[in-house]
C-alpha cells in the first residue's frame, strides 16, 4: 500500500482580491479516510476543496494529491468533485443516465461513444446512490435529494479515488443523509479518501474519522472530538454553537 498521502496540503494561502479566504494551511489526508471540514461562514471550506481541485490557484504554498499536481490528478481521474450547486439547465432533456455517464468521458476515447464497461461504470455507481431504476428519468424531475446523489454517481462513475463534497448535505432529508454518509463511509473501508464539507456537528462523529476546524487558518484538525471540543468551537464560532442535544445553530456557508 502506497505511503504517500491521498492529499498533502502546505503553507497553503488564497485571497479574493483583498480578502484572505485561506492563511497558511497545512492539511494532510491519508487513503481509506473520511474527512470533514466545518467552520462558519467565509471560513474557506469551499475555497479548500477548488484549490485542491485546481479551480482556485493558491497565492503561496502548495498542493499535491497521490504525490502529483491537482492537474495531474484531474487528468487521471484521480479526484472527482461535486460542488454545492451544479450550473445545470434543469429543463434540458438529458436523463439522469447521461449525467452519470459524462464522468465517464475521460474513457471515452476521441468518438464519445460509450462501450459496455462505461454502461456498467454508470449502473453500479447509480445503484450505489439508490437510483438504478431512475436511469432514464429527466434530471429536472428529481428530487432535490436526488439530484445530490445524481452527482455523486457521477463521480463515482469516474472512479474517482478522492472526493471532495461541498455541502452534500444541504436541503436534504435525512434518509438521504444517512444514506450518503453510509456511502462515504463504504468508500473510505474500500480504500478511497471522501472529504466532506459540512454544518452537521451533531453528525459529525457517525461521518467522519477526522476533521479540520477552519477559519481561515487551521483551528485544529483531528478526531471528530477534538474537534468538538468546547474550546475548539468557541475558537472558531466565536460563541458556544453546541446547545444541549449538540446540534449545530448556525446557517449554510455560502463558500
Amino acid at each position: 500500500m502506497t505511503t504517500t498521502p491521498a492529499i498533502e496540503v502546505t503553507d497553503l494561502s488564497v485571497a479574493y482580491g483583498e480578502t484572505p479566504a485561506l492563511v497558511d494551511v497545512d492539511v494532510t489526508i491519508p487513503w481509506g479516510t473520511v474527512c470533514g471540514l466545518v467552520g462558519i461562514n467565509g471560513s474557506g471550506k469551499s475555497t479548500l476543496l477548488k484549490a485542491v481541485m485546481g479551480v482556485v490557484r493558491p497565492d503561496t504554498g502548495g498542493i499535491r494529491i497521490d504525490g502529483g499536481t491537482p492537474a495531474r490528478a484531474r487528468r487521471r481521474g484521480t479526484v472527482g468533485y461535486v460542488p454545492q450547486a451544479e450550473d445545470v439547465d434543469w429543463a434540458f432533456p438529458i436523463s439522469v443516465g447521461d449525467v452519470v455517464m459524462m464522468g465517464r468521458y475521460g474513457f471515452l476515447g476521441p468518438t464519445r461513444r460509450s462501450r459496455r464497461a462505461d454502461r456498467e461504470a454508470v449502473a453500479h455507481a447509480l445503484d450505489r446512490v439508490g437510483l438504478g431504476d431512475l436511469a432514464d428519468r429527466q434530471i429536472g424531475r428529481l428530487s432535490g435529494g436526488q439530484r445530490k446523489r445524481a452527482f455523486v454517481a457521477r463521480a463515482l462513475a469516474q472512479d474517482a479515488r478522492i472526493l471532495l463534497l461541498d455541502e452534500p448535505f444541504a436541503g436534504v432529508d435525512t434518509r438521504t443523509q444517512q444514506s450518503l454518509t453510509a456511502l462515504f463511509r463504504d468508500l473510505a473501508a474500500e480504500g478511497r479518501s471522501v472529504v466532506v464539507s459540512t454544518h452537521d456537528l451533531a453528525g459529525l462523529a457517525d461521518l467522519c474519522d477526522e476533521a479540520v476546524l477552519l477559519a481561515r487558518r487551521v483551528i485544529v484538525h483531528g478526531s471528530p472530538a477534538e474537534v468538538l471540543r468546547p474550546d475548539n468551537l468557541i475558537r472558531a464560532f466565536g460563541v458556544d454553537v453546541l446547545d444541549r442535544d449538540g446540534a449545530r445553530t448556525e446557517g449554510e456557508d455560502p463558500r
